[in-house]
């Protein structure tokens, strides 16, 4: 598996010269794909509300690019899961997360930045069966991940299809409110920041008392004791009430302890349950409340 994923790193359907958007890190179709060797015109991610285009203009990298600039580095959380990280920070900043069962482990969202160093730790740890990603904003390089490890499949919601700059052939565009995947854990399509944000139930995590991995569908407060909700972080702007209703109606009849969130040591260790019902609630009293109770 070793020598075929290195063989398609960089080269089946030439991914190192694939354009990725250097504020977002989603890759776009080869150029090869789409007719010639310009990036594309602009970022359909970054052009929409939730996200943004700097005020430098958009900008554009390749894997063959950032291998002389960044590195990924692994860290181990509890028994059974890593999480990936990219350094120095590469556009958002998030961090995956490798979960292992005894069924296939499974990739947790996704980091642009992928070499060969990254593909033999992943390898030693096991492998992928599959990857799921939260929402648009994390789609990254998947395409390339999924050639890298066989052709995996990667777990959309439907309701997110719009967003998939890169529609190939590996991608599973679920529906419904759940997915079942194997050995314990389960796609849970919360919407919110988007129509298919999902989050994923881990119910072997924290010594069986279950685990949330998040994305920023849950925003893992800087108390790291509260989470928040948004449709678009950067740009400030809000969820309804109803969305708050919702997620928490959804939430309800899962048990988990422990979240850990999309970025670098936003996690709640333990009663996160509770604390996730007091984060919603709070956030609804907030929107309903007046002027003058502030």
């Amino acid at each position: 598996m070793a020598d075929e994923a290195r063989e398609l790193v960089g080269q089946h359907l030439n991914y190192s010269a694939a354009f990725i958007c250097s504020t977002c890190g989603i890759q776009f179709p080869p150029p090869a794909e789409i007719g010639d060797g310009a990036p594309p015109s602009s970022c359909l991610i970054c052009c929409e509300e939730r996200q943004f285009v700097p005020r430098t203009g958009q900008v554009w990298t390749t894997q063959s690019k950032m291998k002389h600039q960044y590195r990924n580095g692994f860290q181990k959380h509890e028994a059974g899961m890593y999480s990936i990280a990219t350094v120095p920070k590469f556009a958002i900043g998030q961090r995956a997360f490798l979960l292992q069962t005894s069924e296939g482990n499974l990739l947790w969202d996704c980091v642009s930045f992928l070499d060969e160093a990254t593909i033999d730790i992943v390898n030693a740890l096991g492998g992928l069966k599959a990857i799921a990603i939260s929402h648009p904003h994390y789609y990254s390089t998947n395409a390339q991940w999924s050639a890298a490890f066989g052709g995996i499949p990667v777990y959309i919601h439907e309701r997110d299809k719009k967003w998939s700059v890169w529609e190939h052939e590996r991608i599973t565009f679920w529906r419904g409110d759940e997915l079942h995947l194997w050995g314990g854990l389960t796609l849970l399509n919360l919407g919110g920041h988007f129509a298919g944000a999902q989050v994923l139930h881990w119910a072997g995590g924290a010594e069986g008392k279950g685990v949330l991995l998040t994305g920023d569908i849950l925003q893992v407060s800087m108390d790291n004791a509260t989470i928040s909700i948004m449709r678009s972080y950067p740009n400030y702007i809000p969820l309804s009430a109803s969305h708050a209703q919702r997620i928490g109606a959804k939430l309800n009849v899962w048990e988990f302890d422990r979240i850990y969130g999309a970025f670098l040591d936003r996690e709640i260790e333990t009663g996160a349950k509770s604390k996730v019902s007091f984060s919603l609630q709070r956030y609804i009293k907030w929107l309903n409340s007046t002027d003058l109770e502030i």
